[in-house]
């Protein structure tokens, strides 16, 4: 439990870092939107879940994907910088591309909570148009 405890600190650490660093560099909208990334994400699958349009086959992959994301367990371990968040982010860019092209790509942006070119930055990246 300890290594766990030290790997999140790292992690909240670094993410902190990154939100100083654009804001002292000028970039606010830039750090607030990284700030707001993971609450705003984490909305957006908590609403989807309970979204009943959304049809139940992206609910299950949308399970999967909270899981595999809050699971102690992956194939990078956390404190690994730049490299361990990889996995978790390459599952919830797929999870978000299996959601968009099964529920509707209007669905996602009707529940995304942050600033909408954000969420287009993250669908580009996923490669979601």
């Amino acid at each position: 439990m300890h290594a766990w405890l030290v790997a999140i600190i790292v992690v909240v650490a670094i993410y902190v870092v990154l939100v100083l660093a654009l804001i002292v560099s000028g970039r606010r909208v830039a750090a607030k939107e990284l700030a707001l990334l993971v609450p705003n994400l984490v909305l957006l699958f908590k609403d989807l879940l309970r979204d009943p349009a959304v049809p139940r086959g992206p609910k299950i992959a949308l399970a999967i994907g909270i899981v595999w994301l809050v699971s102690p367990i992956d194939l990078l371990p956390e404190f690994l910088p730049v490299l361990g968040p990889l996995d978790d982010a390459v599952v919830a860019a797929l999870v978000l591309r299996y959601l968009a092209k099964r529920a509707g790509i209007d669905r996602v942006r009707s529940h995304w909570r942050g600033d909408p070119a954000t969420l287009a930055t993250i669908l580009r990246a996923a490669r979601i148009t």
